[in-house]
């Protein structure tokens, strides 16, 4: 097992706030937007998750890796954050079903990363100020050479990522003597999505995110879903002009995060950049259509204008909200099977009270 490296490392925020700690991973240097997550369990499910690309991941929980890191416990097929900043990184681990440590298992994927930072204090300036980018290192410590290096960095506004992390071939997934065959853009989609899916009987055919609706159709689908993804929804209208086909067609479609946010702009509804975003397990959410409120997981830096869906209320509804702040949280499509929600049903970590979108997704493809 790899021993903690304990070399001097340097985060560097855009507006000019810097932190002090130790190298975790690889030794190197990276940038992204800074975010954090409040999640106790499931890092390395988070690590994976595409939603994450191009992001430097902030983990409220004290320890990241005091129980390893095993190969089965991952939403992709490599880790997809561009960084961690953590307050202990614990090397040995104590669960015996581990395949590897946190360091070994940085190392191979070749992740730099930061720890002995005041998580505390970075969480509550984002929660101030707002997301920003940042850049992490621990072979360049001059804060003069980082600064012009963060300087080089896209702002995540306008920025397009889920092609990046697309399957580049079309796949499936599940039985495929299933009843039930469902058409999934790839924006970054979670293995989790695809195994709440084939649990249900449903056979997936998993397309890249730039796929015309005439290969889409070319399957035969009962059903359509948009997956959740990376980066920002108003720069890609190729995703959009998909999703527009798709709700001509008059087949379910099902959307989650990135493709909810889509699924808005199809329906001419603009989204926005959130100040910080909601990226967790335990955000409250209220279920508008039974009165039920919902824990959910989140993972999102945009949602979807209020004002607009307000302005549309003749062609859209709200179905879920969230309790916190009461940005939309879910949406339908009146006088289509369309729905959608801003959250992660599939919950992988997390809580499991929004897994019956699933089953509303197939009874509408059965009906």
């Amino acid at each position: 097992m790899t021993e903690p490296l304990h070399k001097p490392a340097v985060l560097l925020l855009e507006d000019g706030t810097v932190f002090h700690g130790h190298a975790a991973g690889k030794i190197g240097t990276t940038t992204g937007e800074i975010c954090f997550n409040t999640g106790m369990t499931g890092y390395q499910e988070i690590f994976t998750d595409p939603s994450y690309f191009g992001q430097l991941l902030v983990a409220t929980n004290a320890h990241i890796g005091n129980y390893g890191t095993k190969k089965e416990e991952t939403e992709s097929g490599a880790i997809k954050i561009a960084g961690l900043i953590c307050k202990n990184f614990t090397v040995p681990y104590s669960r015996l079903v581990a395949s590897s440590s946190i360091q070994d298992y940085f190392e191979q994927e070749g992740l730099v990363g930061i720890s002995d930072v005041d998580t505390r204090a970075i969480v509550r300036h984002i929660r101030s100020k707002g997301a920003m980018n940042a850049i992490i290192s621990s072979e360049i410590l001059d804060l003069d050479i980082l600064r012009e290096k963060l300087k080089e960095v896209p702002s995540m506004d306008g920025l397009e990522l889920a092609s990046k992390v697309s399957t580049t071939e079309a796949y499936t997934y599940g039985d495929s003597t299933s009843t039930l065959r469902v058409a999934a853009l790839d924006f970054g989609i979670k293995e989790n999505i695809l195994r709440c899916m084939s649990e249900r009987g449903i056979y997936v055919k998993v397309f890249p995110a730039k796929t015309p609706i005439t290969e889409l159709r070319a399957f035969d689908p009962h059903g359509y879903f948009l997956s959740n993804g990376p980066g920002d929804p108003a720069a890609m209208p190729y995703a959009v002009a998909t999703a527009k086909e798709i709700l001509k067609e008059n087949k379910p479609l099902f959307g989650i995060c990135l493709g909810h946010q889509l699924l808005a702009l199809a329906l001419d509804i603009p989204t926005y950049k959130m100040h910080h975003g909601h990226r967790g397990i335990n955000h409250p959410v209220k279920n508008l259509q039974t009165g039920h409120c919902e824990i959910t997981s989140q993972n999102h830096g945009f949602g979807v204008s209020p004002d607009a869906i307000a302005a549309n209320h003749d062609k859209v509804e709200i179905t879920h909200v969230n309790l916190n702040d009461e940005t939309i949280e879910g949406i339908r499509v009146k006088g289509k099977k369309a729905f959608s929600v801003q959250y992660h049903p599939e919950a992988s970590p997390g809580p499991h009270d929004a897994r019956y979108l699933f089953d509303q997704f197939v009874r509408l493809m059965e009906n």
